[in-house]
């Protein structure tokens, strides 16, 4: 009886560069997510602790705003000598660093007592909680090519609208445990919300690694064809001009960037840091508020997703930031100008879902342009002035608030904001933008 042998079919580039992506978001994001799951939910339970806090405190609407946007003032100021420092001692070991660091005055506003020692710790959180994004969008630039990058981005900030569905009705809830043990409802949000940190902290030091030559868990041949792949990127993209950190930090499209994310952030955190106010506004309890202030991040997390894989498909990153950007800014001002409580929930979850769509393909430009210590001091350049529209929106939204006695007029004016940047950065975007693999499926 002749024997029959079976030859084995040879595994194709393809198929080994897809089971080399799959693998390592497998094995990475569910890490990284968790973290910012974490650090985001800072956003999250702070405008809840203000239906309680405030009171406590003292705090005015101007007050609580400004209170707000201090955290961005040593978080901007931080943000790029984090980065830095993440590229020179690694970013495993930085990111557990600030998770650690991130936990401690997280759980610390706990304690706080008045104005000013809300000011200081919030100060504290913002140069505690510096760096992290922009070095987990650095991160992601070691491991994975750029057209693969966009959907990745995408699962990865998913955690910005996830915080919102679990932590929103959650916060709502923990606000209930008012007096026990002597502390405050929003006291225990505070302590409760910090204690995951400290256990993310030895995973991501322990858990991840700093590039895929490191990838012991990864079959050589998959490791080869990622380190082979991000290689030739990085060549290309530096034989289309050498940045310095310096030029990462003063190149004319990362001030552009900077400008079209400042307007997003001025968006994203008007609605993050008063939803809630205004929704118990219409005459809600606060377990109520918390079940309706988590509707726009069911919407966001479809729009995140789907979004980032229509930027991919298409090969295509500017465009598909300015229109979302541009939307946001439409559905925010509908807002504003209509009465009726429902019609107003709806366009703020369809502002606040187009506010995280625009993320995905915006920070997949900077990877196109930028390699290296200038990547690292370029992608924390942008998020570090971006993020000053943390800083301006609250303080801004607060002071018209307690002017005028309703939040309308300031989230009219930063919807403008966003309508007129996203046309900008259309009508500014490169002309000859460099070549990425599109219709990756």
């Amino acid at each position: 009886m002749a024997m029959q042998v079976e030859i084995a079919q040879p595994v194709s580039a393809h198929d080994v560069g897809r089971s080399a992506i799959r693998r390592t978001a497998w094995r990475l994001i569910p890490v990284l997510i968790l973290c910012y799951f974490i650090t985001y939910l800072d956003r999250v339970n702070l405008s809840f602790a203000a239906l309680q806090m405030n009171k406590a405190l003292g705090l005015t609407s101007a007050a609580y705003g400004l209170g707000a946007g201090l955290f961005f003032v040593t978080y901007c100021l931080c943000e790029v000598p984090s980065n830095l420092m993440l590229h020179r001692v690694g970013a495993t070991r930085w990111l557990a660093r600030i998770m650690v660091t991130l936990g401690l005055c997280a759980g610390a506003m706990a304690f706080v007592g008045g104005q000013t020692s809300f000011y200081v710790v919030r100060l504290l959180l913002g140069a505690a909680e510096a760096g992290f994004y922009p070095g987990v969008l650095f991160f992601l630039t070691l491991w994975f090519p750029a057209a693969y990058r966009a959907r990745i981005l995408g699962i990865f900030i998913a955690a910005i609208p996830v915080s919102g569905i679990i932590g929103a009705p959650l916060s709502g809830q923990l606000l209930g445990l008012n007096g026990l043990g002597g502390l405050q409802g929003w006291q225990w949000l505070y302590l409760i919300e910090a204690a995951p940190a400290f256990v993310l902290a030895p995973m991501v030091a322990f858990w991840l690694q700093d590039g895929p030559a490191q990838a012991t868990w990864m079959p050589a041949a998959e490791r080869a064809w990622l380190i082979a792949q991000l290689a030739r990127e990085r060549a290309a993209v530096d034989g289309a001009g050498t940045y310095s950190i310096l030029n990462g930090l003063t190149n004319p499209r990362v001030l552009l960037l900077a400008a079209l994310y400042f307007s997003n952030v001025c968006v994203l955190n008007s609605i993050t840091f008063f939803l809630p106010q205004i929704v118990k506004g219409f005459g809600l309890t606060v377990g109520q508020t918390g079940f309706v202030v988590a509707i726009p991040s069911v919407l966001a997390l479809v729009a995140l997703i789907w979004w980032s894989r229509h930027s991919d498909k298409h090969g295509e990153r500017y465009g598909h930031a300015a229109l979302p950007n541009a939307v946001a800014g439409l559905a925010l001002l509908g807002s504003v100008l209509v009465a009726d409580p429902t019609v107003r929930v709806a366009l703020i979850s369809v502002a606040f879902a187009n506010t995280l769509a625009f993320t995905t393909p915006f920070w997949s430009i900077p990877g196109t342009f930028l390699t290296g210590g200038a990547a690292a001091g370029g992608i924390a350049a942008i998020s570090a002035l971006g993020v000053t529209g943390g800083i301006v929106s609250p303080w801004f939204i607060g002071r018209i608030k307690d002017a005028t006695g309703d939040f309308r007029l300031g989230l009219g004016a930063i919807a403008v904001l966003a309508i007129l940047a996203g046309a900008a950065f259309y009508a500014l975007r490169p002309r000859a933008v460099p070549a990425e693999a599109a219709g990756v499926s």
